[in-house]
């Protein structure tokens, strides 16, 4: 290969790389001011923390109302008449 093709395919090449690298800053410019957390901006730690703990125990009230749906302990049973004390 002639020097003047090697010298033409290292352009081409590098110009390639310019171009990627172009590319991934203009993205991370675009997208950068809509990144995690967005939609929660000035939230407290105390407010993150009282958030979770919310999600935490309904997801627990749901999971235990499944469990007692599953065993059938949601609703009195029907099979006497008379109550049980």
């Amino acid at each position: 290969m002639s020097d003047f093709n090697k010298g033409k395919k290292m352009k081409s090449v590098s110009f390639s790389v310019c171009k990627a690298i172009l590319g991934i800053v203009l993205c991370v410019l675009v997208f950068l001011p809509f990144g995690c957390g967005w939609n929660q901006l000035g939230e407290t730690t105390a407010e993150g923390h009282r958030r979770h703990k919310r999600a935490l125990r309904i997801n627990n009230e749901a999971m235990m109302g499944d469990i007692d749906r599953f065993l059938l302990l949601d609703q009195p049973s029907k099979l006497t008449d008379k109550r049980i004390p």
